[in-house]
């Protein structure tokens, strides 16, 4: 464990990268797929009422998000294992396929089951998409330069998500909600095009059967049944089934040993390993991949439940909620590239998480505080608050992540990382979920509670009924709403006080200045251009007798 943290020097020597015409065009390219997955889905959230009542969804509408979620989570790990075997450029064109197909599916679907099976097939696009982002830019950027550019990438991930709920509220009341997803035909096509003809990377030689031999077929399939079987426990629970019915508990328990099952086996069995078990042997990363998981929970929330305020204690529509989160979208970003140039002027990562840590406690804090009738001033700049922190943290976690880790483990890395991500943006769902849906059973008048069938998640379905109550009864349910919701606020409290915790586990390691010699830019005259930088940096007479040596060698080869 110390032994790779204090010598961080010792991983493979890998390469310095330019940053000529064929870096920024790959950069362009995996820039405009990550906002293709953004857009799609924060648009889908805001029409997902309007759907479910086109199409009869009735109990089955919570599968539309759940069935994204959990097939691009399940597919996280395999998208970076395969991503080293088989390059980075063909996976983001197979990922980029199937978000278009489940796109086209999405959009032609004529019942829920139907629309269901299209989420699932985007979501392993959209998975792959966002995964083989990270890793593209980890091959491109040394970790020591990366601040700004994952500043980039969360300034596309923050514009995609400020016009995404507009967009698809829009779409929901003035359109057809099938145009969101047409909308995405046109998008994967250029995302598709600029990959193919500008994503310049290596691809690892070697025959496809050679290739097929080398995956973790067997660690994947664990996992992926694993993450499966929790996510749909977690989907039931504290809504359609209580958390103590067998419904709920079997699969989560059998999911969750399986995920640790998947652990055990990929540090034991397998000759590549999908998660090797050097990107956990060391208590930095470590504390990283903790703090992301502790993040995705806690921003998650912010994400799904505030327009759920807004809504329902407001009186938004589904198009002034999604400008309404504005003050949480397009505030993201610009902290999260604060954070990443932090890092960058400052060599140092442990700082930057700090600060985000705290800031999202006090934002939380703040969020408590809410009440049905507060003013705009409040909820602008309560959201500003907790924003801000949320995006310090999305940009901060990475850098202790990888900098103990030689640069040829960045992608299982990154493939975890994600993997825990996007796990724990699941579980901060369910517990938002089950806290709202207990609170308002408690605090709504016991008659309006009792229109709703069991199982049926209550916030939802009431949000459409609120503002065609009479007196006192609207004034009644929004007040419940925002006590309820203050409840969730201070749970998140609670949770991000965990990631205060894992800072203690964080070790300022100096911070990896090469990129994966394996998987960089395939730029012949990069190389060259570096050969006659060394040259230049020569003393004279080693120049000299350099030269006279390859002059000596060529004669010897005329001759």
């Amino acid at each position: 464990m110390s032994q790779i943290e204090n010598e961080p020097e010792s991983a493979p020597t890998g390469v310095k990268t330019g940053k000529g015409s064929a870096f920024w065009l790959s950069f362009v390219a995996i820039v405009t797929s990550i906002f293709l997955s953004a857009l799609d889905l924060t648009a889908v959230a805001t029409a997902l009422p309007t759907i479910t009542g086109d199409l009869n969804g009735g109990e089955d509408f919570v599968w539309v998000g759940s069935a994204y979620a959990l097939s691009s989570t399940a597919i996280l790990p395999l998208s970076g294992g395969l991503a080293d075997i088989f390059g980075r450029k063909p996976i983001m064109l197979i990922s980029i396929a199937f978000f278009a197909v489940g796109s086209a599916i999405a959009g032609a679907a004529h019942s829920m089951n139907m629309l269901i099976a299209a989420r699932a097939i985007q979501g392993i696009g959209g998975g792959g998409i966002i995964n083989l982002t990270e890793i593209i830019t980890s091959d491109l950027v040394p970790l020591a330069e990366r601040g700004i550019y994952q500043g980039i990438l969360g300034l596309t991930w923050s514009f995609a998500s400020g016009i995404g709920p507009p967009i698809g509220g829009s779409f929901a009341q003035k359109a057809s909600w099938r145009w969101l997803f047409y909308l995405n035909l046109p998008l994967t096509g250029i995302a598709f095009v600029l990959v193919l003809l500008f994503l310049r990377v290596r691809t690892p030689e070697g025959s496809m059967k050679e290739k097929l031999r080398r995956v973790d077929w067997t660690g994947n399939a664990i996992v992926i049944v694993g993450t499966t079987l929790a996510i749909i426990g977690l989907t039931w629970a504290g809504i359609r089934f209580p958390w103590s019915s067998a419904q709920v508990l079997a699969p989560l328990v059998i999911g969750l040993v399986l995920v640790g099952a998947f652990m055990v086996y990929e540090a034991k069995v397998p000759k590549e390993p999908t998660i090797p078990w050097e990107v956990l042997s060391n208590r930095t990363s470590v504390s990283g991949f903790a703090s992301t998981l502790v993040h995705g929970i806690t921003s998650i929330s912010i994400i799904y439940y505030l327009p759920v305020f807004f809504q329902a204690c407001l009186g938004a529509s589904p198009i002034r909620s999604g400008v309404d989160m504005l003050a949480t979208a397009l505030v993201v970003a610009p902290f999260a590239l604060t954070c990443g140039i932090m890092v960058q002027v400052m060599n140092k990562y442990r700082p930057a998480n700090v600060i985000g840590w705290v800031i999202t406690i006090v934002g939380f804090g703040l969020l408590t505080l809410l009440k049905a009738d507060s003013s705009t001033g409040k909820w602008v700049g309560y959201q500003f608050l907790v924003a801000a922190g949320t995006g310090m943290i999305y940009a901060g976690t990475i850098f202790p992540i990888l900098a103990p880790l030689p640069v040829s483990r960045t992608a299982a890395a990154l493939a975890f990382f994600a993997f825990l991500r996007a796990f724990a943006q699941t579980w901060g769902i369910t517990i938002s979920a089950t806290i709202l849906q207990n609170e308002l059973k408690k605090k709504l008048p016991a008659d309006f509670v009792a229109q709703f069938p069991e199982g049926l998640e209550i916030a939802y379905a009431a949000i459409p009924l609120i503002n065609g109550l009479e007196e006192p009864l609207r004034s009644q349910v929004r007040t419940a709403f925002a006590d309820s919701m203050a409840v969730i606020w201070k749970t998140m409290i609670g949770i991000s006080a965990l990631g205060v915790i894992t800072l203690l586990g964080l070790k300022e390691v100096p911070m990896n200045t090469v990129t994966d010699e394996a998987f960089g830019l395939n730029e012949e005259k990069r190389r060259q251009q570096d050969e006659e930088r060394t040259m230049a940096e020569l003393p004279a007479n080693q120049s000299a007798a350099k030269i006279e040596g390859v002059s000596t060698s060529t004669s010897e080869v005329k001759s």
